[in-house]
């Protein structure tokens, strides 16, 4: 399958986008020790002539580079009826243009000596090359002839849609926590479009057809809605020059308009009970939180639905974002502890809303009501007493390493120039972000707990065990699929 395992790794969760990053392909060995730069390049940004992006950020350390296409279309602009179409168009993207047969752009990537594949989340759908440097041209031109020129037959449509249902059976109806989160997130939203899921649900693949999938590319698939992002061993005036030859002579057409869908304000809580095979039961619980915007990373006060945004995420992180985190040692580690595994995340930047999870598998002999209990007892002990000093600087202590650290990774540095691109951010966004988490404090952090946890804005989903069939045979893996 031409596909990263992406549709599970969105960009909404700052703290997790390091578990995200490290999916990714890895970089030549011993890249990280040779000799870094005297100081990290700026990334450039241009528009092309027919308002297509392209992003730019020099690192020569070694003779590789990143190159990847992002659109700007996701799950979240589907309609009712065809929902996981957008991620079934990221396998069609491999089908084939008039110049390329099916199945030839991956096995010209790899002839250059690189390596490649695609991803969906609600937000995005991206393609990338990793090659060596000197081979950009020829990927550039690939991508752009893939971009403007895909087709692909009905019958080979029909053959890959066999290859998206059988993910979906082995993705999600086979795992009984992502078939719960499915449906919460189904209870949670009404309105916005977090409620749909990224693969789709199974009657819409059933129903879709080719020219669902082809409507779909021709709606979205356009100059003005894409950025190309280039990462590596290069010269940004040179990749421009490319840039121009390949993608500006597509023929620009407008970009649709998107229409707004309002969540309605929640004013209740929410709960769903969820019956599925399982040896243990599970307990998540969501609330909606304000959205991090681009006016937020100018300072504090500009926007402070946006502060708020920040203080939660280190409010998650404070709860479980490092070995032996407030979660980890209430929960997991007690001689009588109530949860196996107890995590929190929340999201920050996007353009779908966000949430906050509290996350927890119930320990043997315990019930769902006491995880759920003890997960909303330490967001209330912060609401309480707020973050000792040394917690609220060991999180920040990890952030700074962490941003140095994925530098080391032209994928990453491509993957967070795509994913601020998409959701409006400048291309300094992810520098400026550390230096806004560092001025959060313990008062903030108090206060968001306060203000964001209540029980209006909280939907809880509770995986019920049913019995295994242990004599079930393992389900057959459909030629093609590739994890």
């Amino acid at each position: 399958m031409k596909h990263f395992r992406s549709f599970y790794c969105g960009t909404f969760l700052f703290f997790a986008a390091s578990l995200c990053m490290a999916a990714g392909p890895s970089e030549p060995s011993g890249q990280a020790s040779q000799a870094g730069q005297a100081e990290p390049v700026k990334a450039e940004q241009f528009t092309l002539s027919n308002g297509m992006t392209l992003i730019v950020k020099p690192d020569h350390r070694s003779p590789t580079a990143v190159h990847m296409v992002w659109v700007r279309v996701g799950s979240m602009d589907e309609v009712d009826g065809t929902s996981g179409v957008a991620h079934v168009l990221e396998h069609m993207m491999f089908k084939g243009t008039p110049s390329v047969k099916a199945g030839d752009f991956s096995r010209r990537v790899a002839a250059l000596g690189g390596r490649e594949n695609a991803f969906t989340s609600k937000e995005y759908t991206a393609f990338f090359q990793q090659i060596p440097a000197g081979r950009l041209e020829a990927v550039m031109q690939l991508e752009a002839d893939r971009f403007a020129n895909n087709q692909w037959s009905d019958d080979e449509f029909a053959r890959e849609m066999e290859v998206v249902k059988e993910e979906r059976r082995l993705r999600t109806e086979d795992n009984p926590r992502a078939r719960m989160q499915e449906a919460l997130d189904a209870v949670a939203f009404q309105a916005a479009p977090n409620r749909r899921p990224i693969v789709g649900w199974m009657s819409d693949l059933e129903a879709m057809t080719a020219d669902d999938a082809r409507a779909f590319y021709q709606r979205w698939y356009v100059p003005g809605n894409a950025v190309v992002v280039v990462v590596g061993d290069v010269q940004p005036r040179e990749v421009l020059r490319l840039a121009e030859k390949y993608y500006g002579v597509i023929p620009p057409r407008p970009v649709p308009p998107r229409k707004p869908r309002q969540e309605p304000v929640q004013s209740g809580m929410r709960r769903l009970n969820f019956k599925a095979p399982a040896e243990q039961s599970v307990v998540t619980l969501e609330f909606k939180v304000p959205t991090l915007s681009p006016a937020a990373l100018d300072g504090p006060g500009i926007d402070t639905a946006g502060d708020d945004a920040l203080a939660l995420t280190v409010l998650a992180a404070v709860l479980s974002g490092y070995d032996n985190a407030r979660l980890e040692r209430a929960l997991t580690q007690a001689s009588d502890h109530v949860a196996d595994t107890a995590q929190a995340s929340c999201g920050l930047d996007g353009r779908i809303p966000q949430v906050c999870m509290l996350y927890g598998v119930v320990s043997a002999g315990k019930t769902a009501a006491q995880v759920e209990a003890a997960l909303r007892e330490q967001v209330a002990l912060i609401a309480r007493d707020g973050v000792r000093p040394e917690e609220l600087q060991r999180v920040k202590n990890q952030w700074l390493a962490a941003n140095i650290y994925k530098l080391d990774s032209v994928f990453n540095q491509a993957r967070l120039l795509g994913t601020g691109w998409i959701t409006g951010m400048p291309v300094d966004a992810d520098e400026r972000l550390i230096e806004r988490l560092r001025t959060v404090t313990s008062a903030q952090v108090q206060s968001v707990a306060a203000r964001y946890f209540g029980d209006d804005a909280l939907t809880v989903a509770t995986l019920l065990p049913q019995p295994l069939d242990r004599n079930r045979p393992p389900r057959p893996q459909i030629p093609g699929m590739r994890h």
